[in-house]
């Protein structure tokens, strides 16, 4: 009997080793991007109230915060920008001299070999805050489709002039894959990937990105070109017509509330997925875990794992540092 704690020791040791050789589902810090938000300004980390933890960025502090990012492992980022002046057809966001191109090549000094990936969209841009340029029609503002492509598209080219490694339009308008690759093209960005944000849903898990984007619409909503959250064999077709423009990577938005589109999408499709876990869902694991109600750990393990099983190749997430630091310590 004196043998037998030992001997128990080490059946428990090699229970572990075999848990980790028989695990259907890994996830590691190379499955995972972390979102950032980059304004004007020298010096800045302005705290993001309803997202602990997160900041919006001056271009030197970003650049400093990039480098960590590439220390710790985490193998890519995707940007947003805040500019210093917004207009009616978001002009800023075409400017080769605009906050994300000035962040851009920041970012090549300080960590050359991180992955950038830069969003394509004009809400932050724009002063009323829709994806598009806003016109009349019948009484009622509506985002004008083809006019908002041409904008989309410069915008694209000018990222990835300034040194995007992928562009991500995030404006759900019809077409804009196509004309993006068009553009892209046309401009001598033929191995520029687009990583299209192919299911967007029109969630309610969006309100704490749009304070730390300043992107919130001033009318109306965005329902109109973003997806009923009831729907998911329309994701599947949007889906297909993104793969079809020249789509590279396909993701879906939000990830919690609709991993079976996550699945179904995984399942049809032979083409990398993302799925982006936003701010809504970060804000709700924090707020439980600052109250003691929720193990913040365990739980983002869990929840980051789900999404990997549910199809996800790759992980939009703002734990995506924290998460680095938590693989390093096991």
């Amino acid at each position: 009997m004196s043998g037998f704690p030992v001997r128990r020791m080490r059946r428990l040791r090699a229970t572990e080793r075999l848990r980790a050789l028989v695990r259907e589902t890994t996830l590691d810090v190379s499955r995972l991007v972390m979102p950032l938000f980059v304004r004007p300004g020298k010096k800045l980390r302005r705290p993001i109230p309803s997202m602990t933890g997160n900041f919006q960025f001056s271009v030197d502090e970003l650049a400093k915060e990039v480098a960590g990012l590439d220390a710790l492992g985490v193998p890519a980022v995707l940007l947003f920008g805040i500019p210093e002046t917004k207009d009616d057809t978001g002009s800023a966001s075409c400017d080769d001299a605009g906050i994300i191109q000035q962040a851009l090549r920041a970012i090549r000094k300080t960590a050359p070999d991180m992955l950038v990936i830069t969003d394509v969209c004009l809400c932050e841009y724009t002063d009323h805050g829709h994806c598009g340029v806003v016109v009349e029609c019948r009484g009622r503002k509506v985002v004008d489709n083809d006019r908002t492509l041409e904008l989309l598209a410069k915008q694209a080219v000018s990222h990835a002039r300034a040194g995007a490694d992928m562009v991500a339009p995030s404006d759900m308008m019809d077409g804009r894959v196509a004309a993006i690759r068009r553009a892209l093209d046309a401009a001598g960005f033929a191995d520029t990937p687009i990583m299209s944000y192919a299911a967007k849903y029109a969630s309610a898990f969006y309100g704490p990105f749009r304070e730390a984007a300043e992107s919130a619409p001033r009318f109306g909503d965005r329902r109109d070109y973003q997806m009923d959250p009831a729907n998911a064999d329309e994701a599947l077709r949007e889906i297909a017509l993104d793969i079809d423009e020249g789509a590279d990577i396909v993701m879906v938005k939000p990830a919690l509330a609709y991993l079976d589109v996550i699945r179904r999408a995984k399942d049809r499709f032979a083409v990398p997925l993302a799925a982006y876990s936003v701010s809504g869902e970060f804000a709700a694991v924090k707020a439980a875990a600052e109250r003691g109600w929720l193990d913040e750990r365990k739980v983002v393990m869990e929840v980051l794992t789900g999404i990997r099983r549910a199809g996800a190749d790759l992980i939009i997430t703002y734990w995506a540092a924290d998460v680095a630091r938590w693989l390093k310590e096991t």
